[in-house]
């Protein structure tokens, strides 16, 4: 056992890891080589073998199908998840981040439909964020809903949606607001069931993370009943707010296990490979990029972990989980880049799986939020706790040699 989760995990919470590790210990090979050539573009039987194992929305109540356990409980599952591969690491989180929404904003009648089938493995879901002409604009949403009696009538379109092709249930958010509505005052958020009418315009080809139908979804005019609303009318912006933890610390954790488990291939290689008479890890050229990876890795995972208390508190947690989000895919990228180093020509090559991990691990610093809008919330929420509180400790202004130069602050 790594000393550091002696330190940030309970015993209980460390337990919960041991299943995960069993869980991605049994996965066989052959699966993930298949996903990768899109022979398989939808592995449900992963899921439903996850669910078997209950370990799908470890943190959601057991009325609901989960064990009511901690953040950081999942954190630690979903970094051994995470080895498996960005597709199987998002299959495994999808419960986590569209069951979020369904348990903070959902009716005791929606958790009975949907929560507690999907975290059985009984229903597959996904989330229906991203526009062709959206990106990183979300509340520029152009998929409207229009209320009609009993229905709305939903049109338009998702794309890079996880699940395209295999998902029982989607998460759609739509624009119900009128013209002068303000962006942020005008989506909703709706369960969309696949029969309902959905349908599967383009599965990607993609650099990596395959196998997960990833895809772009239409909505041709179909009807969905007023009762799978989630949350209040034009309350879309409310539901977005809390499904970005789970999004963003999901992706961390799942980041942290891919790098991980890249560096140990290549410091494995290092300490066999030899070069002009020794191991090739004797040198500091080839040791030191595996110390700087494995730095990265050690801090991203504590951040990640305190950002999951947080997120268990009361304490809005929307800076942290951004910073974790970042810095962990950051240092996976990191540590699978000098993976690839260490390893020279061979790991360019499909001789061994790192190849892999540097196509799946690119995509999550684009995903659940670009690494350029965590920057801009994390100092937004920084500046607004600075200016509003003042400094966290002992304010060093006063502290200058010269205190009687305040008349050379100029600040224009």
């Amino acid at each position: 056992m790594d000393q550091m989760l002696d330190v940030l995990l309970t015993p209980e919470e460390r337990a919960v890891r041991e299943e995960a590790l069993e869980f991605a210990r049994s996965i066989d090979p052959a699966l993930l080589r298949a996903m990768d050539k899109d022979e398989v573009h939808y592995p449900g039987e992963f899921v439903q073998e996850a669910a078997r194992r209950k370990l799908l929305g470890l943190r959601f109540p057991e009325q609901w199908g989960g064990r009511g356990m901690s953040w950081p409980t999942e954190l630690a599952a979903i970094e051994e998840v995470g080895v498996l591969g960005s597709a199987l690491g998002c299959l495994y989180s999808l419960p986590s981040i569209v069951g979020q929404a369904i348990h903070c904003f959902g009716t005791d009648a929606q958790k009975e439909k949907y929560l507690k089938p999907i975290l059985e493995g009984k229903l597959f879901c996904a989330e229906a964020l991203t526009e062709p002409r959206g990106g990183s604009d979300f509340f520029g949403a152009t998929c409207r809903a229009e209320k009609q009696g009993e229905v709305y009538r939903l049109e338009g379109q998702k794309r890079f949606v996880v699940g395209a092709e295999g998902a029982d249930v989607f998460l759609v958010y739509a624009r119900t607001g009128g013209p002068d509505a303000k962006p942020h005052q005008s989506i909703s958020a709706f369960l969309v069931e696949r029969d309902h009418g959905v349908k599967v315009e383009h599965v990607f080809g993609l650099l990596g993370s395959r196998g997960g139908g990833t895809g772009r979804i239409s909505f041709p005019q179909i009807e969905i009943p007023a009762d799978n609303l989630v949350g209040p009318e034009h309350g879309g912006a409310l539901v977005f707010s809390k499904m970005m933890v789970p999004e963003r610390l999901t992706s961390a954790a799942g980041a942290i296990g891919g790098g991980r488990s890249a560096l140990e291939v290549a410091a494995r290689y290092s300490d066999k490979r030899k070069a002009f008479g020794k191991k090739i890890r004797r040198f500091e050229a080839v040791s030191f990029m595996i110390a700087d990876a494995l730095s990265a890795l050690d801090a991203a995972r504590a951040l990640s972990v305190a950002a999951g208390r947080i997120a268990d508190g009361d304490a809005d947690p929307r800076r942290h989980v951004s910073e974790a989000k970042k810095v962990a895919t950051e240092a996976a990228w990191l540590a699978v880049n000098n993976a690839m180093q260490v390893l020279g020509g061979i790991g360019y090559s499909d001789v061994f799986p790192v190849e892999r991990a540097l196509r799946d691990t690119r995509l999550t610093m684009i995903w659940t939020g670009t690494n350029e809008i965590m920057n801009l919330l994390i100092q937004h929420e920084y500046f607004k706790e600075l200016l509003e509180h003042g400094p966290a400790g002992r304010d060093i202004e006063p502290d200058a040699s010269n205190p009687d130069g305040e008349s050379e602050k100029d600040y224009g």
